[in-house]
Parts: structure tokens; C-alpha cells; sequence
């Protein structure tokens, strides 16, 4: 009985593999979309209790196909008079950082809590957030494009 030939596999990479492109500082800047999630009111009893606490996820979905390295920061104030006018002030309470690390298409959701001492509308919308590629050798994260303001109502019962 005769032995079925052998073959030897050739495996070949042409020359002229073409380079990934450098992402455009644009696309770096919209890797990663972020949504609060809050009431749009909130009813508090100031009187029984001086400090309100408000729930809000803040939701971040990852639009690239590549791991994405995330750093929140939560220390961000508003500065300008007129938006402390209109909004007035408020703290984060916990953790003031965050570092998460992003699969491709990846949604996370983070539960944070909002500080009032005063009624008033309040921008929601001051968390910011950085994002760079994994295997990207760069010092800096880049700044993720902020939404709109996320405004809330806190009220005296």
C-alpha cells in the first residue's frame, strides 16, 4: 500500500502591506460618546436634610473598533461668572478620577452621585473626558467632544 503524498504548505505575506492610517486628531476626538442620564427634576426637602444627593449615569460608548484607554475627570468647575449666575455650583461626591479601559463598541455605564446645597438649575454636563488608543504611544490623552448641557432642576418641598 503506497503513502499519500505529502505537501508542504507555503504561507506568504506580500510585500506591500499597506500601513494603517494615522486616526485624524478629529476622529481621536470622537472615539468615545458620553450621555448623562439623570432625572430632569429632582424634589428635595432641604429642610429635613441640607445636603440633596442625585443619582446620574454617565454612559460611555466606545465608536471605534480598537480598545480605547478612558481617564474621567469629575474636578472640572465652571468658571465664568454668568454660567454660576444661571446654574450655580454643585459637587461630584466620591471618586473625582476615573480610568477604564474600552473593548471596540463597548457601552459602560458609571453610577455617580451629584451634590446640591441650594434649589436651582444645574449643569450636569461638566465631567471630562479623555480617550487615546491602546497601542498608541502618546503622552496625552485627546479630549473627547463635550454634548450639550445637561441641565437639572432642584426643588424645595
Amino acid at each position: 500500500q503506497e503513502l499519500p503524498e505529502t505537501v508542504l504548505l507555503k504561507f506568504f505575506r506580500p510585500e506591500n502591506t499597506p500601513v494603517p492610517a494615522r486616526p485624524t486628531p478629529e476622529q481621536l476626538s470622537n472615539l468615545i460618546k458620553t450621555s448623562l442620564h439623570y432625572p430632569e427634576s429632582f424634589n428635595h426637602s432641604f429642610h429635613q436634610k441640607s445636603l440633596c444627593l442625585v443619582p446620574v449615569t454617565l454612559l460611555l460608548s466606545n465608536c471605534s473598533q480598537a480598545v480605547v484607554d478612558v481617564l474621567i475627570d469629575l474636578r472640572h468647575k465652571t468658571t465664568s461668572s454668568e454660567a454660576l449666575e444661571i446654574h450655580g455650583s454643585f459637587t461630584w461626591l466620591g471618586q473625582t478620577q476615573y480610568k477604564l479601559q474600552l473593548k471596540g463598541q463597548e457601552v459602560y455605564s458609571l453610577q455617580l452621585k451629584a451634590c446640591f446645597v441650594h434649589t436651582g438649575v444645574y449643569n450636569l454636563g461638566t465631567p471630562r473626558v479623555f480617550a487615546k488608543l491602546v497601542d498608541q504611544v502618546t503622552l496625552f490623552e485627546t479630549s473627547q467632544q463635550n454634548s450639550m448641557p445637561a441641565l437639572i432642576i432642584i426643588n424645595n418641598i
